[in-house]
């Protein structure tokens, strides 16, 4: 993966993000989705932030050998405090973290929120988090992908600001996604109900405790609505 050609993950990020956005890129590591967004001429300008010295290093050395250093700038800085108001930043992108991270980093600077028009989002695992946190602060999901790649399974959410309600299956296992049920969803969801079982299984042996007894009720009533979607 480079500037040039991203990973397919990557690259359905990049899809999101509108023709002459402001993007700024949280946990940039080498900085080649801002490179990338640039040098496609979907981006007219971007951030890459990066609170750990060896990526943020990275990242001003990709930017550099673009020669993309007066479009990007990037910054070491903690989540979006790398965003400063006169950056005008209308997409926000946060890739390749788990689901509670990215929801923890939103919540942690709110405040710089404030005229962002787009958040694209790619948790690698509890995606749930980032629904909680978007249904909490007035962000709607207006798209979202998931794909597999590496053996691997990943989410992306589109956020925009708006107000929505969304049900307990939606919160799990996403709005659009329901909608949609390709053979990628299929497969995760069908996965995570056999996880379930083993668990199941495996308390069924434990002593019957209120916790033990409280914890299969939670997984049976989520086995069984995770099923009746799949039907």
């Amino acid at each position: 993966m480079n500037a040039q050609k991203l990973s397919k993950r990557l690259e359905k990020v990049a899809s999101f993000v509108p023709e002459n956005s402001i993007v700024a890129d949280i946990g940039s590591d080498h900085a080649y989705l801002p490179c990338y967004l640039v040098l496609n001429k979907i981006a007219k300008g971007a951030i890459a932030g990066e609170v750990v010295k060896g990526p943020y290093e990275s990242a001003c050395h990709e930017v550099q050998s673009e020669g993309l250093q007066s479009q990007i700038t990037v910054r070491l800085a903690d989540g979006l405090q790398a965003i400063y108001p006169e950056d005008c930043v209308t997409v926000i992108t946060i890739a390749g973290m788990g689901g509670p991270l990215i929801a923890s980093i939103l919540e942690k600077e709110v405040g710089r929120l404030a005229g962002v028009k787009r958040l694209i989002l790619q948790p690698n695992i509890h995606a749930i988090a980032i629904r909680e946190w978007a249904s909490k602060n007035n962000w709607k999901i207006i798209n979202e992908e998931i794909l597999k790649e590496d053996d691997k399974i990943y989410e992306v959410l589109v956020l925009e600001p708006g107000k929505e309600t969304l049900t307990t299956e939606a919160l799990l296992l996403g709005p659009v996604l329901i909608q949609q049920q390709n053979e990628v969803f299929k497969e995760k969801w069908n996965h995570e109900i056999e996880q379930w079982l083993n668990v199941l299984k495996a308390l069924e042996k434990a002593e019957q405790t209120k916790e033990i007894l409280a914890k299969k009720k939670e997984l049976q009533q989520r086995i069984r609505m995770v099923e009746e979607v799949l039907r």
